[in-house]
């Protein structure tokens, strides 16, 4: 008899819709309504896609999401709401989950439909199952891959390290951020 399997649902490959995204389109304008596909890809394969629309108003809007799940058709409405920044530039907007009610800027697929992360029982991200020694590896991994990036800025064909004489304080940054400044180069905060 086998066993039941112990690997856990993961969010991380969960289908999305997030608040970023649709404002990045142009779909979170005041007084707008817009409408349009989202397509799902991994690689060059196409692993899903939905029809969304986006009615907004001056302070909050709904998101009508269309699809298709396990051959059934599946329509509703997420409400978006607005709540001032608590830095006082502007509006942040939020989803409201159907099931839930929480407020979240993303909206998880499972169980055929989008909600709040805490609707879903079971699920981690990635790196929760990983071990500490993989965390570690990958933590190391990650900063030479980012220490790279940094030095390929450095030595870009028309990047200026020095203007009058003196290093420019983008160099200066960059190499804070590598590690290689000197002791007598001035803090750069």
């Amino acid at each position: 008899m086998g066993r039941h399997s112990t690997i856990p649902d993961l969010y991380d490959d969960c289908k999305t819709v997030s608040v970023t995204a649709l404002k990045c389109w142009g779909y979170l304008d005041t007084n707008n309504y817009k409408s349009g596909n989202i397509t799902w890809s991994r690689g060059d394969r196409e692993t899903g896609n939905i029809w969304i629309s986006v009615k907004m108003y001056e302070d909050s809007g709904t998101l009508t999401l269309n699809y298709t799940c396990d051959n059934e058709p599946v329509n509703y409405k997420v409400y978006i709401i607005s709540k001032r920044s608590n830095l006082g530039r502007g509006l942040l907007w939020f989803f409201v989950c159907p099931h839930t009610g929480k407020h979240c800027r993303k909206l998880h697929l499972a169980n055929k439909y989008f909600l709040h992360r805490s609707a879903f029982k079971g699920y981690l991200y990635e790196v929760q199952t990983m071990s500490k020694t993989h965390r570690v590896l990958t933590k190391t991994l990650y900063k030479d891959l980012i220490n790279e990036k940094y030095y390929e800025e450095i030595y870009s064909k028309h990047f200026k390290k020095y203007y009058n004489g003196k290093p420019t304080k983008r160099y200066l940054a960059l190499l804070k951020k590598i590690g290689d400044a000197p002791e007598s180069m001035p803090n750069i905060t």
